[in-house]
């Protein structure tokens, strides 16, 4: 998946930066931001608020989006650690009564086959028909430009599905998300699909993953749903990884587990290798609980892998508005799998992703 680098830059004379101010709005300007900022590190959390954090980079540029509920919307930002004061864009708000009105959740921006598409999980008020939807934008900025509904993304079984990843490999575009099986809530499964193009699936789906270990079964007190949701495909040289989120999120044990590629056909579950432990767990030590439904995204510069998730602040604090947005750099093991370490504690000073500096006093030249 390739995010881009920017090629051609020049000093930039005056930097605008831009804020949502409210969630009617669809743009809104601070204007008292500096020209230029000097800082070299951040600290967590990004925002207070923002479940299911998710970006991509193109141009120059990240392009966020979080679970906001009731409508879709897109920050833009060219430092992934100031999204909380970045320009934020509504670009959709579902028409009343609808199968896709209500608990749209885990949006996510790609850029796929020359546009934009943004793809969410949406229902009617009923949880049983919840499913997956995309809008798709012609335009090179994805906060300009008309954003079309394209509709439901389904395999033919059509059966419950929320948290859609879309990712190229041999010149094949893939939709991996987490479902049911069957038309009964009890268990969240990970299948995947082939796509004919970035709105169809084409052919039937495969199961390549169910919560089998003990990590993955945590429910707690909650409602009796053993989940694997959330999963990201992240690719490091020859290797190609799954990601998801385990247990329910309603609970602590809320944890990343990985799936490594093992063969050539994504739709043998056989080829899919699940390590047997958790990769990316609570830190009560840290004051960090549930971290989960990641993503990734590289430095401006090309040279560092960095995770984006959300974690709560709080322990029973659960699947509601305290899951708040962070990132951290991720090493890579001598085997070749990905080291995400330890959720850091809130207020730990990290250095910036590599390259942010240089980008934010640039400007991308036409």
């Amino acid at each position: 998946m390739s995010k881009g680098i920017v090629t051609k830059i020049v000093l930039l004379g005056a930097l605008a930066v831009v804020s949502c101010k409210d969630g009617n709005s669809d743009v809104a300007v601070n204007e008292n931001t500096p020209e230029v900022s000097e800082k070299t590190t951040f600290t967590n959390p990004l925002k207070s608020s923002g479940a299911d954090p998710y970006s991509w980079y193109k141009d120059g540029y990240y392009y966020y989006t979080n679970t906001l509920g009731n409508k879709l919307a897109i920050w833009k930002t060219k430092d992934l650690s100031e999204i909380g004061n970045a320009e934020m864009k509504v670009i959709w708000t579902p028409p009343e009564n609808t199968m896709y009105s209500r608990n749209i959740w885990a949006p996510q921006v790609q850029f796929l086959d020359g546009k934009w598409y943004m793809y969410f999980a949406a229902d009617d008020g009923d949880n049983q028909n919840h499913r997956m939807y995309v809008l798709e934008n012609s335009s090179e900025d994805p906060m300009t430009g008309e954003w079309e509904f394209k509709g439901k993304v389904a395999a033919p079984s059509d059966k419950w599905a929320i948290d859609a990843d879309i990712y190229e490999f041999q010149d094949q575009l893939y939709m991996i998300w987490s479902g049911w099986e069957g038309n009964e809530n009890g268990r969240q499964d990970i299948f995947i699909a082939k796509m004919s193009n970035p709105y169809t699936i084409k052919g039937k789906r495969t199961k390549i993953s169910s919560p089998t270990f003990d990590w993955e079964r945590n429910y707690g007190n909650g409602p009796e749903v053993l989940v694997n949701e959330g999963p990201q495909f992240l690719e490091h040289g020859d290797d190609l990884f799954i990601v998801f989120s385990a247990s329910g999120c309603w609970t602590d044990n809320y944890s990343l587990g990985l799936l490594k590629l093992t063969g050539d056909d994504l739709l043998d579950a056989e080829n899919w290798e699940k390590d047997p432990e958790p990769y990316f767990s609570q830190s009560p030590e840290n004051g960090v609980y549930g971290p989960g439904h990641n993503s990734f995204f590289k430095s401006p510069d090309g040279t560092e892998d960095w995770i984006l998730y959300h974690a709560n602040p709080n322990s029973g604090d659960g699947c509601g508005g305290n899951r708040s947005p962070r990132m951290q750099k991720i090493t890579w093991n001598a085997d070749g799998t990905p080291d995400f370490g330890t959720p850091v504690a809130p207020g730990t000073e990290l250095e910036l992703p590599s390259g942010t500096s240089e980008i934010k006093n640039t400007e991308h030249e036409d």
